[in-house]
């Protein structure tokens, strides 16, 4: 069958009336469909009619821009945040305590032993500035390696535009220019800076970090120094220098019943060194609290043993604490708490938990697996976060750049801790990577929150403890049970009371939902059709019918407008028309006529036929052109 009689008929039943033209169809639509409007405009004189069309034109654009403005904030993915209050038995979070002094002085002291003499020489000299000032004593000479590493300098600021290096260990003076003097707000005279990159000819190339306090000053260089000697020690050494659980948790009470440090659990801590989790959850269920308040929560008594603190390391003294889920690392320098010593500290715990809803209205995680970083803080088994997302993004930058890593985050495989022998511009690099906001911003893009997390929101009381009337056999009992002396060994310096309990069984959950939803976006898309237009989803069909049929229509005229190219070039070809049967039969028949009138015809002089040959047929040689006729022979 001719494909455009095929496309017509298909058309034909399709449309049920239409025409074969653009206008035709269009006003048959007009006419026909339930939209309100166009039937007006082709109904209506010319000057309704033109009214009409302006305002279904005008109509029609507010609810495509409506339209707009629906499908973008359906696609924004805003969400509501709600807040429901709900009444359980809860699991009591895991409780990690460390003392703040991460290591005992006098296990640690002979590493330290020329860190402190040089500390010790340049505080004499900060304070005692004048030369023959200082005390008289005759020691042996200072190893001064240490300190060329990383020196601690002086810069007198009295001239604003040159300022002056002051070489604690040197009595010549340097100037140094405005580019690497840093700015500082404080009005002291002579400022305290560290040079973490220095040459070993002079300090001309060094790059300074200022404070405003010597105090600052000197806190940062020891931990810097002491740093590159401890990154040294081996692990299981590290953790004999710390505080062991039997000498630190000295009573432990949940509930009823009564536990010791065999409950805890225990794990190495960079910043607080050897630090003890109750509740874990890792390898034991976690524990319910059966009521609120708190003779049903943990009670503690932990010795700090604050006569052995570092001296230049730790200023602060007392516990630090933290409550955290299960299975999670606690990141105590962000989320942890002080408890001080000779108190007793109350913590009252509420729980608010967080149900945050993933992509695409929000970039959360579930565990962590599409995260693009590696994770450094798997290695305890612990549960994704984003703080430790951002320590192991940090950590490997800082071995991609540094070529070793720091020494407060775990280590990648294969890598060692940074230290001044084997990496001699580590505290440069380090310092500078930690300063550069472009490193921070890309942690910050490369990590997600979680999308659900529990929240531990604590109220804290303290009082005195023991009291002055109460400490001597308090002192006397607990000496006792853990030296098994007569002798009292505790004192209110290094005695701390813990109470953590939950001060009621209501827990807050703020949930995410979806602001807008697909039903949402369909009645809002419909009702602004409906009170623009007058339509329906009908009404949507019925456009749409119209678009397949103009589609149609333009197929069956692309198709024509081929099959007339194709003629065209045919004609352009052969100019002369190609003759037509009737044209033959009257040349033929004429041609007959004419030999008979004529006569015989002397014909050419042919070659005889070779043997066995029959005579040609004439006839049928004239009539042979007929069978060569196209379909298109029969138009006549």
């Amino acid at each position: 069958m001719n494909l455009k009689k095929y496309l017509v008929r298909a058309l034909h039943r399709l449309q049920k009336g239409p025409g074969y033209t653009y206008k035709e169809l269009l006003v048959w639509y007009c006419d026909n469909t339930n939209t309100h409007g166009p039937k007006r405009i082709i109904k209506e004189g010319p000057k309704k009619k033109l009214i009409w069309f302006f305002l279904t034109l005008l109509f029609a654009s507010l609810v495509f821009w409506q339209w707009g403005i629906l499908i973008n904030t359906y696609l924004s993915y805003n969400v509501t945040s709600s807040l429901s209050i709900g009444f359980k038995t809860m699991k009591f979070p895991a409780v990690t305590v460390c003392n703040a002094n991460p290591f005992k002085y006098s296990e640690v002291k002979p590493l330290l032993k020329e860190l402190d003499r040089l500390i010790e020489a340049a505080l004499e000299r900060i304070l005692q500035p004048t030369p023959g000032n200082g005390s008289q004593d005759v020691s042996p000479p200072l190893d001064l390696e240490l300190w060329n590493q990383i020196p601690l300098v002086l810069i007198d600021e009295h001239d604003k535009d040159n300022p002056v290096i002051l070489d604690i260990f040197e009595t010549n003076q340097t100037a140094v220019g405005n580019e690497t003097a840093m700015d500082s707000k404080a009005s002291v005279s002579n400022l305290p800076a560290l040079c973490p990159q220095c040459s070993h000819q002079g300090s001309d190339n060094c790059t300074y970090r200022n404070f405003s306090s010597a105090a600052q000053a000197v806190t940062e260089w020891y931990i810097l120094q002491s740093t590159s000697i401890l990154s040294k020690v081996p692990l299981h050494e590290r953790i004999r220098m710390g505080y062991q659980a039997e000498d630190m948790i000295l009573a432990c009470l949940y509930g009823a019943e009564p536990c010791n440090y065999k409950n805890f659990t225990q794990i190495y801590h960079p910043d607080h060194g050897n630090c003890y989790i109750f509740n874990w959850g890792m390898d034991e269920e976690a524990l319910n609290s059966s009521n609120p308040g708190a003779e049903f929560g943990l009670k503690l008594i932990l010795d700090i043993s604050q006569q052995d603190y570092i001296p230049y390391l730790s200023s602060a003294a007392g516990a630090r604490l933290m409550l955290h889920q299960q299975k999670s690392f606690p990141f105590l320098k962000d989320q942890g708490i002080y408890a001080m010593a000779g108190t007793e500290t109350s913590i009252g715990v509420l729980v608010d938990e967080l149900e945050r809803m993933g992509y695409p209205y929000s970039d959360c995680t579930v565990n962590g697996s599409d995260v693009p970083v590696r994770n450094l803080y798997s290695q305890y088994n612990t549960s994704y976060s984003i703080q430790a997302c951002l320590r192991s993004c940090f950590q490997n930058h800082m071995v991609e750049i540094c070529g070793c890593g720091q020494y407060m985050f775990p280590l990648p495989e294969g890598v060692n801790y940074c230290n001044n022998e084997d990496n001699p511009g580590w505290a440069y690099c380090y310092s500078s990577l930690r300063s550069s906001i472009k490193q921070r911003q890309i942690c910050i893009d490369s990590c997600k929150e979680t999308c659900n997390d529990t929240q531990y929101k604590m109220t804290i009381s303290m009082a005195d403890w023991p009291s002055e009337a109460s400490e001597d056999w308090i002192f006397h009992i607990l000496s006792y049970e853990r030296d098994m002396s007569t002798n009292v060994t505790l004192d209110r310096t290094g005695i701390i009371k813990l109470n953590i309990y939950f001060q009621e069984y209501n827990y807050r959950t703020i949930s995410e939902s979806a602001a807008t939803t697909i039903v949402w976006l369909l009645s809002s898309l419909g009702g602004q059709f409906g009170f623009w237009m007058g339509g329906s989803v009908l009404c949507l069909i019925e456009f749409g019918e119209i678009i397949i049929d103009s589609l149609w229509i333009t197929v069956i005229n692309v198709i024509g407008w081929c099959k007339g190219l194709q003629q065209r070039r045919a004609r352009a070809r052969y100019p002369d028309a190609p003759p037509t049967v009737s044209e033959l039969v009257e040349a033929h028949t004429n041609l007959a006529f004419q030999h008979e009138a004529a006569g015989a015809v002397p014909q050419p002089e042919a070659l005889p036929p070779e043997p066995g040959t029959p005579p040609p047929n004439y006839d049928s040689l004239r009539v042979q052109p007929l069978a060569t006729l196209g379909p298109d022979s029969d138009a006549d």
